[in-house]
């Protein structure tokens, strides 16, 4: 097989599938153009499209340990040595034993700013005073566009893989009032390597730890179920959905590619789905009323104490919440509320940090 000679000889040849060291070796030197396998394209597309500090660092925390799990096969043929001192046992120290080492202190210091990251995340969670709803789906499912539709704010929506390597976290009011935040977060694709899982850990937690889950599909694709599958499958791995279980919503994006009846079909088809179009805002107002009854429908009344100096909690429950009722006493305010259980948590840790010496009295 000779195509170094052809007159449209590749600069460049891509497989779909995980090649050895061993074996993209071979094939360059049989097809003397550059080899890259599906991982290897995938860190290239990420590196092309990182942006700020923290997914540079989980790039290159990707791309180190698929070097380093490399390293053995790829240097079989090779016996580099640095020089070393005889009377320590051995010729020296092999240049495979030194790249390891230099990759493996590189990735010990990058885990631990990404630690630090994924610490400030917490805090940060901790801290929000709205419920959180990320955007999930396939790798060029439209996902930044209707983002940008939902929240008003432009964002980078080109139609190409992998623009967004950060989670982008926008606030925004439902039709009832309610503020919530919008998150859009890293496409998935089949088979996505387990590094690149463990890499954009930090990123992916703001799926794990939103409020609500909306499923964003390329509804033109032609393997849009087989995407489907796949979404399910990493939000499973990691932790955002139990075994088995849908994300709450799905939208079926991209419909101003598909002619009205096919739409009217589509919809008929899946009825609890909300067609959308993010390039040209359709079905933006559907989704956003069905988020807010998503929320609503996990809503739980209790009682809460209040003193009656606490005006800016009671405020708090009246954005937040739905206040049945309330009354005051000499020396309390006594207010029956219902609220989902992700705020109900909230003002659980508002009110502790208020006065942790003496916390209001909940009562179910």
């Amino acid at each position: 097989m000779d195509i170094a000679g052809a007159a449209e000889a590749p600069h460049l040849i891509l497989f779909n599938a995980d090649l050895t060291p061993v074996q993209q070796r071979n094939l360059e030197d049989l097809l003397q153009t550059k080899v890259l396998d599906r991982t290897a394209l995938i860190l290239e597309i990420f590196g092309a499209r990182a942006r700020t500090r923290e997914g540079r660092l989980q790039v290159e925390l990707a791309h180190l340990e698929w070097q380093r799990s490399r390293l053995v096969r790829s240097w079989t043929h090779l016996e580099r040595q640095r020089g070393g001192f005889g009377f320590l046992g051995g010729p020296g120290e092999s240049q495979i034993e030194l790249d390891r080492r230099l990759i493996t202190e590189r990735v010990i210091r990058i885990r631990k700013e990404l630690e630090d990251v994924r610490r400030r995340r917490g805090l940060h969670r901790q801290r929000r005073d709205h419920p959180t709803i990320a955007l999930v789906g396939y790798a060029n499912a439209g996902k930044s566009t209707l983002f940008s539709r939902l929240t008003g704010q432009s964002t980078d929506a080109r139609n190409l893989p992998f623009t967004t390597l950060d989670p982008l976290m926008r606030a925004r009011a439902l039709p009832s009032g309610r503020t919530v935040v919008f998150s859009d977060t890293v496409g998935f694709v089949s088979d996505l390597p387990t590094l690149l899982i463990a890499a954009f850990r930090a990123t992916l937690e703001e799926a794990v730890h939103a409020d609500l889950l909306v499923h964003v599909r390329d509804i033109t694709h032609p393997e849009t179920a087989a995407q489907r599958r796949d979404v399910i499958s990493v939000l499973t791995t990691l932790g955002a959905l139990p075994d088995g279980a849908d994300p709450q919503l799905e939208v079926l994006n991209k419909i101003d590619q598909m002619a009205a009846e096919d739409v009217q079909l589509l919809q008929a088809q899946q009825p609890a789905a909300i067609p959308a179009s993010g390039l040209l805002g359709s079905g933006v107002t559907e989704l956003l009323e069905a988020v807010d009854r998503r929320l609503g429908q996990s809503r739980s009344e209790f009682d809460v104490e209040l003193s009656l100096a606490d005006t800016s909690t009671l405020a708090w429950l009246y954005r937040r919440g739905a206040v049945v009722r309330q009354h005051a006493d000499a020396t309390s305010l006594h207010v029956r509320v219902a609220l989902d259980p992700a705020d109900r948590g909230r003002l659980n840790a508002r009110l502790a940090k208020a006065s942790s010496a003496n916390p209001a009295d909940l009562q179910t």
